[in-house]
């Protein structure tokens, strides 16, 4: 394999250095942020073996090379295109300035939220775990584990608490996250989103209550009150208040002098953010954020499964323009406020949207004759059956077109199941065959059963699809014949 030849076929293919903007490079991805797409030679891109796919997304183009072989084919591009060693996230910054305001908004709340999904993923895991352990009639009829061997109760209660800890403290992470997304000392959003859990403040999981036994305290400032109420589990308030302690902190810097900036910088954007977020910002975030979370609940109750037939169809074509990372903002409110949602249903209708073009691109396997397609189905596949779609989705069945439809039809109508039989998850994790664990233990089944759905009308339209439009691959091309 010469990587250095392969180099300049892509590099031609693209419109040559002068086209390309920014290059690097993930695990097995050439990512390129290229001036003009449009001169993009996809035909001899689509000829070359070596390459497994293609797609373009939130301002990147991205070619996939597989493992190994993008890092060989890297350092040759580099050279030729003359771009200088970059990483993944010079890329996105060069890209994001070819987005328009909305995706603007989508990449900063997908900036600020992905960081700290593993904390979220771990805390989530750890509840599923404690409901399997606390769960009646999940082995044992009328009684859970826990009933069954009193033993294991205190196992039981320490992952509890291992489990709400990220969910107890999530404006601390999300506060560090976000002022850093912002443009200020991340260590100072840190210690914003203490202050909003701080133990003398009323706990924010029993504000409801204490506001209709009027019995909220309050600090009372020369006879003006403010609420002394925690921001537990909550995101947009501490969102508001890291994006006022960013711009305050930058503010204050340019008017403080240097010697005595690190001594009242920090002192004056922490008082100012404080007195703001408790006197404005914190209440009407809180309200609005309460709006939006009973407003999802309310439209997921309500539409039931014609809503869910709607979302399931809708998710994939959501995902082609990147607007699912704006749901990472609304899953996490969901699972932080579980007492109330129940869990987050966006994720199991997005296993089954995953598992679907999994099935699809499975099904392009199972009738197609050409041997570069057959070998990229193949791991896609498997690999969207996991999770991680964008093999699958970019470089087969939107390509293909007609496996993309029988795709979002199997997800529309698995979609529709799930959530006629409310099933909802506890946790983040893989949405697709190892989401069994981070669904609540009284909807596993159903969860399977969805799987089950999506794969199986997905292979079959597929392949009825393919059959239909008389579709024969003829060396690397696929021509339409009557059927």
């Amino acid at each position: 394999m010469n990587h250095k030849n392969i180099a300049e076929e892509i590099l031609e293919a693209i419109g040559g250095k002068e086209n390309v903007s920014a290059a690097a490079h993930c695990a097995t991805r050439l990512r390129l942020v290229l001036h003009d797409e449009s001169v993009i030679d996809q035909t001899k891109l689509d000829n070359m073996e070596i390459v497994k796919g293609t797609f373009s997304t939130g301002g990147q183009y991205q070619v996939i090379l597989g493992s190994g072989t993008v890092n060989e084919v890297y350092k040759h591009f580099a050279k030729l295109s003359g771009q200088t060693e970059m990483s993944t996230s010079d890329v996105k910054e060069a890209a994001s300035k070819k987005l328009n305001p909305l995706q603007q908004f989508v990449k900063m709340l997908s900036d600020i939220f992905v960081p700290i999904i593993p904390a979220i993923v771990a805390g989530g895991l750890l509840m599923g775990i404690n409901n399997v352990l606390t769960a009646e009639d999940l082995f044992i009829e009328g009684k859970s584990l826990v009933t069954a061997y009193p033993g294991m109760t205190d196992l039981a209660a320490l992952i509890n608490t291992f489990a709400n800890a990220a969910f107890v403290f999530l404006p601390i992470l999300i506060g560090f996250s976000a002022t850093k997304r912002f443009g200020g000392n991340p260590y100072l959003g840190a210690a914003l989103g203490m202050l909003m859990v701080h133990p003398d403040l009323l706990n924010g999981y029993g504000y409801g209550a204490a506001l209709l036994n009027n019995e909220v305290p309050v600090w009372n400032i020369f006879g003006f009150e403010i609420e002394k109420v925690g921001y537990q589990g909550t995101v947009l308030p501490v969102l508001a208040a890291s994006f006022i302690l960013a711009k305050t902190e930058n503010s204050l810097r340019k008017v403080v002098p240097s010697a005595l900036d690190n001594l009242l910088t920090p002192l004056f954007s922490i008082f100012i953010t404080g007195i703001l977020t408790f006197t404005l910002v914190g209440p009407l975030t809180r309200s609005a954020g309460n709006l939006l979370t009973d407003g999802i609940v309310w439209l997921y109750d309500v539409t039931g499964a014609i809503g869910g037939i709607i979302f399931g169809l809708l998710y994939a074509p959501i995902v082609i323009t990147g607007m699912h990372h704006s749901f990472i903002a609304v899953e996490t409110q969901l699972l932080a406020d579980m007492v109330k949602t129940g869990g987050s249903f966006i994720f199991v209708i997005a296993a089954m949207s995953n598992v679907a073009q999994g099935a699809a691109t499975l099904a392009v396997l199972k009738v197609t004759r050409n041997a570069k397609v057959k070998g990229t189905a193949s791991a896609a596949g498997i690999s969207a059956l996991l999770g991680i779609t964008e093999p699958a989705m970019f470089g087969i069945n939107l390509k293909l077109r007609y496996p993309f439809i029988g795709a979002i039809i199997g997800s529309g109508a698995a979609s529709g199941f799930v959530t006629l039989f409310k099933v909802k998850a506890s946790a983040l994790g893989a949405a697709g065959l190892p989401g069994i664990i981070s669904i609540r233990p009284d909807t596993i089944v159903s969860y399977i059963i969805g799987m089950a759905i999506a794969f199986a009308i997905s292979f079959i339209v597929t392949i009825i699809l393919a059959k239909r439009e008389g579709r024969k691959e003829k060396g690397t091309g696929v021509e339409k014949t009557a059927a």
